[in-house]
This record gives C-alpha cells, sequence and structure tokens, in this order.
C-alpha cells in the first residue's frame, strides 16, 4: 500500500519524466514515435522510482528501453534540476515496459469471441494447466 507522500512524488515524477522523455523525442527529430510514462512507483524508504513506459510501436519497445537505461544518469540530472524545489534527494530510477495494454487486449479478444472456446473447442486444451 503506497503512502500519500509515495504517491504524490511518483506524480511529481511521472509529469516531470514525461517532459524530459518527449521533449528528447523531439528535439532529435525522431518521427513516428510515442513514450508515455503510464505509472511510477516510489519504494517506501524514496530510494528507488520504478517507472514504467508505454512506447508505440510497440516492436521498437525494447531498442527504446535499452536505450533509456543507458542513459538514466542523464535523465536523472535532467529530473533534478525540475525537482530540485520539491525533493532533496531524487530517487534512482528503474525503466520498465509497461504490457498492460497487450494483456488488456488479449482479455477484450478472448471476450470479443475471437478465442472463445466455446466455438472452438481445441483452445481448451491450450488453457489446461499442466
Amino acid at each position: 500500500m503506497e503512502t500519500n507522500r509515495q504517491k504524490k512524488i511518483g506524480t511529481v515524477l511521472q509529469k516531470d519524466l514525461v517532459d524530459i522523455l518527449q521533449g528528447e523525442v523531439r528535439k532529435n527529430g525522431i518521427s513516428n514515435l510515442i513514450i508515455s510514462v503510464s505509472k511510477v512507483s516510489v519504494t517506501t524508504d524514496l530510494s528507488i522510482a520504478k517507472v514504467y513506459l508505454s512506447i508505440f510501436p510497440a516492436d521498437k519497445g525494447p531498442e527504446i528501453l535499452n536505450a533509456i537505461r543507458t542513459n538514466t544518469p542523464l535523465i536523472k540530472h535532467d529530473l533534478s534540476q525540475r525537482v530540485k524545489l520539491q525533493l532533496r534527494k531524487v530517487p534512482n530510477l528503474a525503466f520498465y515496459i509497461d504490457d498492460s495494454l497487450d494483456y488488456i487486449e488479449k482479455i477484450d479478444k478472448a471476450l470479443s469471441g475471437e478465442e472463445n472456446p466455446i466455438e472452438n473447442p481445441d483452445l481448451l486444451i491450450k488453457r489446461k494447466k499442466s
């Protein structure tokens, strides 16, 4: 359970990280790429912030995530300049790809009937746990 302080810090970091990442995309002239920060969760001791990114198109996700991870110190520095009046110490950043949209899409397909086990009984074999 996150405390109010963790939630507030997560919200501040999320807002500023969106500005930083999208600013870098614009500054480098990269087209056809959208990076959004879907969630930032901060540990109870406020030392680590887990940043979940949604990257479109999804096939570029691992490549972009790797580039972001290699530039984490620069991103943290930019972030510290933005939040220096709100936070004494900026948490270490850990970036992850948020695959919840893919998960939701799979559930939606299953519910819409594309993978309906009643119409296609072969799917039940896939769903059985061994």
